[in-house]
């Protein structure tokens, strides 16, 4: 049965399978590259080129034998079934410089390589003049709504606002009701038990700690009430909190990522004709112009010349329409062809009815991998990213044209995403991470 393996790494990688007698399989794959390989009955172990080339020069001899085996990384196949998900991470052995995920692709059994990158700060890898038009960014939808399962619960309760910085996420959706004078986290009429005061200590402690300075957050505030001092009072604390104002990006225009580095970009959802804020609407950071609810063909708006294109339809009636949710939130991150004007896209991940709750939305049920069960929206898109860089890949191999030709684009846009780590060992992030960095 055959195997495709998909390198999806700037780094040629070898292949190996050993076998008690006879020779294995042993093949290099190159950067960008894809190879055909007789699927191993266990499992099979990779290594970094350059180390196995330099040892292959030579004779051989234990200390290459040494050095190969300190370098190699083995991975296992035979791994229980991934509860709701399509898609599996496999582990190596021991700590190794790469995320490895097995699943099909256009019906072709497929492992994918990919780099594993510091989630702490991978923007820093990123050139200044980068818009952040031009950005495939990872956020979380209603990102403090840990309590209120099945109906307001939207995130796990082991990724805390401090762990979702560190593990990728870079746009949040912070939402807030006026609870006796003071902003705490609600999500609908569920509150949330966190003060605004201590989402905002959170945000000044990742952007200037020494790994995550060259960073920038895009922080999205929702108003979860109906009080007429909401956006005072955002003013006000955040004038107050950590970082004060000088740790916030408040013009109303998108910028490039060198503006931004060490900074929180406020997005505002609130604020009404921005009577309560020095600048009025020009100061309030990125305000959108319309909303409409649940628009199921999305909606445009304009931030000064750039067209912001969203995708916001989360009231599916069950979750027999987890495809159709998945398909539309994944059109609008392709890019225009030729667009005359810069062009945003921003796409929620998310959904929410009585037939389609959040966690079975997002991560699905059963063993979809074997036709039992739902596959939830987080593995779908995974798989979707996976060919979408795969594609990428052929077309920017340097020693391989691609075996078909394709126009698709990579992807680009702003996501918000419920429950990011599920189903287990969830995909979702980091591939949204490498979207930034093949193909660019």
């Amino acid at each position: 049965m055959p195997l495709d393996i998909v390198n999806l790494t700037s780094q040629p990688i070898t292949f190996e399978v050993k076998k008690k007698a006879g020779r294995g399989q042993r093949i290099v794959i190159p950067a960008h590259g894809r190879v055909e390989v007789k699927k191993p009955k266990h499992g099979f172990s990779l290594v970094p080129w350059d180390l196995n080339n330099a040892a292959l020069e030579k004779k051989p001899s234990s200390e290459n034998s040494a050095l190969l085996g300190s370098a190699s990384h083995t991975f296992s196949l035979r791994r229980p079934l991934s509860f709701g998900a399509a898609i599996q991470m496999l582990t190596g052995s021991d700590a190794s410089p790469w995320l490895v995920y097995k699943c099909k692709v256009e019906n072709r059994r497929t492992i994918h390589i990919v780099k594993e990158r510091d989630m702490r700060s991978y923007l820093s890898d990123l050139p200044d003049a980068t818009s952040l038009t031009d950005l495939c960014l990872p956020g979380t939808h209603d990102t403090m709504a840990f309590y209120g399962w099945p109906i307001s619960q939207c995130q796990a309760s082991d990724t805390p606002l401090p762990v979702q910085l560190q593990q990728g996420i870079r746009i949040l959706d912070i939402r807030l009701a006026v609870i006796k004078g003071r902003l705490i986290a609600y999500h609908g009429a569920y509150p949330q038990r966190t003060t605004f005061a201590s989402i905002l200590a959170t945000l000044s402690t990742f952007l200037h700690s020494a790994a995550s300075r060259r960073e920038t957050l895009i922080v999205s505030i929702k108003q979860e009430d109906r009080g007429g001092d909401f956006s005072r009072l955002v003013r006000e604390e955040i004038e107050h909190g950590p970082g004060g104002m000088g740790m916030w990006w408040l013009e109303n225009r998108i910028p490039a990522l060198g503006e931004v580095r060490g900074k929180a970009i406020l997005f505002s959802r609130f604020g009404g004709n921005g009577a309560d804020w020095p600048g009025g609407l020009e100061g309030m950071g990125i305000h959108p112009t319309t909303w409409p609810d649940s628009a199921k063909e999305g909606f445009e708006w304009w931030c000064k010349d750039t067209m912001v294109r969203t995708q916001d339809w989360y009231s599916i009636p069950s979750f027999l329409d987890i495809p159709e949710k998945t398909a539309l939130a994944v059109e609008v991150l392709k890019p225009p062809q030729q667009a005359p004007m810069p062009v945003l896209s921003i796409s929620f991940f998310s959904a929410a009815s009585p037939l389609a709750v959040p966690p079975l939305v997002a991560t699905g049920w059963g063993w979809p991998s074997i036709g039992l069960g739902v596959e939830g929206v987080n593995s779908r898109i995974s798989r979707f990213l996976l060919r979408q860089l795969g594609m990428a890949a052929r077309r920017v191999a340097p020693d391989e044209e691609p075996k078909a030709p394709t126009d698709e684009p990579l992807i680009r846009g702003w996501t918000f995403i419920d429950f990011y780590r599920l189903p287990s060992g969830s995909a979702i992030v980091p591939l949204l991470v490498e979207c930034n960095f093949i193909g660019r």
